[in-house]
């Protein structure tokens, strides 16, 4: 796109994607204080004041790019607001100790609204022991604004950052993948047919897991706790908030290696597998692409398979490889497929 008056060519937000925006606008940031361990490039900053290095990650949720209101209950959005920022965190092999809340508020809210937010927001800080320490409240003229930063801690030792991964390296995930992608799905079909027919009242009874799955997320701090009681130590970790594809090409990346993925290794529930088919979807597809589902995604030394095999809520997808190799998906038929993705688009 050209400005008519300097015939300037000047570049879309949306041609370039997430990922290559943060890039270029984070590549002349400099550090100027010893006590910055690590910044732009992770999922929390580190930060060394002494003993435990402070781990500090902020996140955004805007209304109408992020969240839609005609289906988000406020308490669910407060409780999501939270998750996410606690699972950067937990990305880090770390926990998450205080949280604080920035709110920008348009004058169609009232208090019993903003209440509902914080009501959802103080219910994800006693579910997962975390403080609220404080923050600022604004008026907006674009609807809703939750910005909230989470601050954790952690010996500078067991840190996990993305790009520890090692060749032979064993690839894990936890839970399963691509229900928070299929919940948003249900949730704007039933927001179409509301428009036509107001009297409509749904039947979402099939559908529980996914919508749960979307609209009242849960962050992975059981998964910390049991490698830290495992005494386990994975070499390089994120958190699956963009989708399995994207974070699978962070850690390939930034650990300079390459990695093998297998699809019949992915795991994927049921109902989601069912609301695929009735959406004529590749269950596949959706769990590399779909993003929000709040799983880690890490990868672990061969030496430490004893100790998880057992553990139903972790599989091992696939494994790290020479940076030579690339970063495939090594399909049903044993064919190599390369990953891609551009990341979650919000422009």
């Amino acid at each position: 796109m050209k400005n008519k008056k300097s015939n300037k060519t000047f570049t879309k937000l949306s041609e370039i994607g997430e990922f290559e925006l943060i890039s270029k606008l984070t590549k002349n940031v400099k550090l100027y204080n010893n006590s910055t361990v690590f910044g732009v490039g992770d999922d929390s900053a580190i930060l060394d004041f002494g003993k435990r290095n402070v781990l500090v990650s902020s996140d955004m949720l805007v209304e109408g790019v992020h969240f839609d209101l005609s289906y988000m209950p406020l308490k669910h959005l407060g409780y999501k607001a939270i998750i996410s920022n606690l699972s950067d965190i937990y990305s880090m092999n770390s926990q998450c100790s205080q949280v604080l809340v920035n709110l920008g508020v348009s004058n169609r809210f009232n208090l019993e609204a903003i209440e509902e937010v914080y009501f959802g927001i103080n219910s994800a800080c006693k579910n997962y022991g975390v403080d609220l320490v404080g923050g600022d409240t604004t008026s907006s003229n674009k609807g809703l604004i939750i910005s909230v930063t989470a601050i954790g801690s952690k010996d500078s030792k067991s840190i996990v950052k993305r790009n520890g991964a090692k060749v032979n390296d064993l690839l894990v995930v936890s839970g399963d993948l691509g229900g928070a992608f299929l919940g948003l799905k249900i949730l704007e079909r039933e927001k179409e047919v509301f428009k036509v027919n107001p009297n409509n009242q749904p039947d979402l009874t099939n559908y529980k897991y996914v919508i749960q799955r979307q609209l009242r997320p849960e962050a992975r701090k059981d998964v910390i706790d049991f490698l830290s009681s495992s005494k386990i130590i994975p070499t390089s970790m994120i958190d699956i908030s963009d989708g399995l594809s994207s974070e699978i090409l962070h850690i390939s990346k930034t650990s300079n290696v390459g990695i093998n993925l297998y699809e019949n290794k992915i795991p994927m529930s049921d109902e989601m597998k069912l609301v695929c088919d009735e959406f004529n979807l590749n269950p596949t597809t959706i769990a590399l692409s779909g993003g929000e589902d709040y799983e880690l995604l890490f990868t672990i030394d061969q030496s430490s398979y004893d100790k998880i095999k057992n553990n139903p809520d972790l599989t091992i997808i696939g494994h790290v490889t020479e940076k030579k190799a690339g970063t495939n998906l090594i399909n049903s038929m044993d064919q190599k497929i390369e990953i891609k993705s551009q990341g979650w688009n919000s422009f």
